[in-house]
């Protein structure tokens, strides 16, 4: 019940996002014409489609150590501007739970990169993503990786989600480390596929700077 409980909550504040979005573009529409005035000004580095590899996104700062945002098995580093937040409620998606938040809306996108941490045991990392993905109803057209960082091995996969609550589908992204002090899914989600492509520079960057807590 937590699983289908925490994934309903998450879709509805999505649909609730969107339409805070949509309605703030039709009230900046009647007093501009321009593209430029229903977006945030402060999309940077961020705003363009980038491969695994872009460098370009700059860092803001590293979560998951001690005493930061959000206390993890692992760190990582945020892109400039994102804002991370502990997440105190239960929300579960297979084997882990949902433990931190980090908001890209103060760097100008519409979307979260979501932090799921489990307990610890002996399921490999591709065990794990794989089971967090069968936890999520609509996922298609799944295509695995591997990776390491930091002297982790990782296992990433990119994938489509048919959204029934938004009618659509869209692009997704995620990965997972196998740590001592258990499982780790780092998931890019984002309001549409446009805006998932924007926010993956930040996505990159915390992977490649993935380490142990």
């Amino acid at each position: 019940m937590l699983v289908r409980a925490g994934n309903t909550w998450l879709r509805m504040a999505h649909v609730a996002l969107l339409a805070s979005v949509l309605t703030g573009c039709s009230q900046a529409a009647e007093g501009d014409d321009s593209e430029a005035s229903a977006r945030p000004s402060s999309t940077t580095a961020t705003a363009k489609p980038s491969g695994p590899d872009d460098t370009a996104v700059s860092s803001g700062g590293t979560i998951g150590a001690a005493g930061s945002a959000c206390e993890l098995p692992v760190t990582f580093d945020t892109a400039k501007g994102w804002k991370a937040e502990a997440v105190k409620a239960e929300l579960s998606q297979g084997p882990v739970t949902l433990a931190c938040e980090i908001d890209a809306k103060p760097a100008g996108n519409i979307g979260f990169l979501r932090v799921w941490a489990g307990k610890p045991g002996d399921a490999d990392a591709r065990t794990v993503l794989k089971a967090f993905l069968a936890a999520e109803d609509g996922v298609s057209k799944e295509k695995y990786g591997t990776f390491t960082s930091g002297g982790l091995s990782g296992v990433k996969v990119e994938y489509l989600y048919a959204s029934e609550l938004l009618d659509e589908t869209k692009k997704e992204s995620a990965f997972a480390v196998a740590t001592a002090d258990g499982p780790v899914v780092v998931h890019l989600g984002g309001l549409d596929t446009d805006e998932h492509e924007e926010m993956l520079p930040a996505y990159e960057l915390a992977r490649r700077t993935l380490r142990t807590a």
